[in-house]
């Protein structure tokens, strides 16, 4: 829906107070004057770059969050939760019974029935307290974020009849705000002009999944018994992918982006992972075993195809990194052409939260740029300079661009 169309579901109370926020002067007996005003307002570039000029960190990031969702409404459970995640020193999960009453009341609120008079006045008793108005100085400024936005007309509710506490972004909003975003990134990024040498993985890791499967055909690979293959197997596997890599040293900090992170360098642990998602591997009586999907696949000779491999990294690494799919898109919109990586992780870092150990920067460098490369996405290199630099393929253009943000349900694994 467009802004226009959720100014009219609006009822004047609401619209006055968007007008009120902007300081506009108009008739608030006419619903159609304030509408017009209000969308000239909210939609003129100076206006709206002072009002994302003045938004918090946390504001940012929440707003952030929800410009490259591809969901048409939010319950008020989910922006509870993305609020919370905004703050990186809070943990992200579903606003709480008491803060989603706490909202819901200001938004729908309660009018008290009248009091009975009674002959005699009564001593009044200690007021109680009342979690579901308060709900503490955490939920009170969830709330207000949430207030705040609607009061901008950045957020509408009660456009559905059938839930009023669904929220919507204005689709025009939200490319105007994607845009603008994108624009006051793209200042602080230094692009560079074609590198010396660079390196393109495109569709490497889709081969690499027929060479494990392969592997797993033709040589006995037992496993220990936490499923672990052997280092001798381990070692031939990693001499026949595309992609060198080291096993992990013993003993290094590695968990949260898959089920077998902790045994296998990267790329191999999301190249095993998908196989075994798929079906296409089992671990069974103390071996790696080649499944009947994962035997037609490999007599087939078919060719993963680059979305897939793709949303099932988002998936994985999602459980770690939630807002990865919107770091992705707006990779995918400044990464047009060569930029240097340095600046491109300076951009992003603000809207990254650390992970235990790896900090925004690892965050960037080893689980989003890295994978974006083994998948295709980016190639990187080095231009005359030294620095290392970036540019969005165009496989990682269509990929990106058409895999929209829907189902990217988080896979949960060690």
């Amino acid at each position: 829906m467009l802004l226009a169309e959720m100014l009219g579901y609006a009822d004047i109370a609401q619209l006055m107070r968007i007008a009120e926020m902007y300081r506009l002067e108009c008739d608030g007996h006419s619903k159609h004057e304030l509408m017009q005003t209000i969308m000239a307002a909210a939609l003129e570039k100076n206006r709206f770059e002072a009002l994302l000029d003045g938004l918090s960190l946390e504001d940012e990031r929440f707003l952030h969050s929800l410009l490259f969702d591809d969901r048409d409404a939010f319950s008020l459970e989910e922006l509870l939760a993305r609020v919370r995640s905004s703050r990186f020193d809070a943990e992200a999960k579903p606003g709480s019974p008491e803060e989603v009453a706490a909202v819901r009341l200001e938004f729908d609120p309660i009018v008290p029935p009248p009091e009975r008079r009674t002959k005699r006045k009564r001593k009044s008793a200690a007021p109680k307290d009342e979690p579901a108005q308060g709900g503490g100085s955490s939920a009170s400024g969830l709330r207000e974020t949430i207030s705040r936005f609607k009061q901008y007309g950045w957020l509408f509710n009660g456009t559905n009849g059938t839930n009023r506490y669904l929220f919507r972004v204005p689709e025009d909003l939200k490319e105007r705000f994607r845009d603008v975003l994108a624009e006051r990134l793209a200042r602080r990024l230094v692009y560079a002009g074609e590198p010396l040498a660079y390196r393109d993985e495109q569709e490497l890791m889709a081969d690499d999944v027929l060479v494990l499967l392969d592997y797993a055909a033709r040589h006995v690979v037992p496993l220990t018994q936490d499923g672990v293959m052997y280092k001798r197997n381990l070692l031939q596997l990693l001499e026949a992918l595309a992609v060198r890599e080291e096993p992990p040293a013993r003993g290094s900090w590695r968990f949260g982006y898959g089920r077998r992170f902790k045994d296998y360098p990267d790329r191999l642990a999301f190249l095993y992972d998908y196989c075994h998602y798929k079906g296409y591997l089992s671990e069974r009586d103390g071996q790696l075993r080649l499944t009947e999907a994962g035997a037609s696949r490999l007599a087939s000779r078919a060719i993963e195809e680059p979305e897939e491999l793709y949303r099932f990294w988002v998936r994985l690494y999602r459980a770690a990194i939630p807002n990865l799919p919107a770091i992705v898109r707006l990779i995918e919109r400044l990464a047009d052409r060569w930029v240097t990586a340095d600046s491109l992780r300076g951009a992003l870092q603000p809207f990254v939260r650390p992970f235990y150990y790896d900090d925004p920067a690892s965050v960037l460098d080893k689980r989003i740029f890295a994978m974006m490369v083994h998948l295709g996405l980016l190639r990187i290199g080095e231009d005359e300079n030294g620095r290392t630099v970036l540019r969005l393929t165009r496989a990682g253009r269509q990929v990106i661009g058409g895999s929209g943000t829907r189902d990217f349900e988080p896979i949960l694994s060690g």
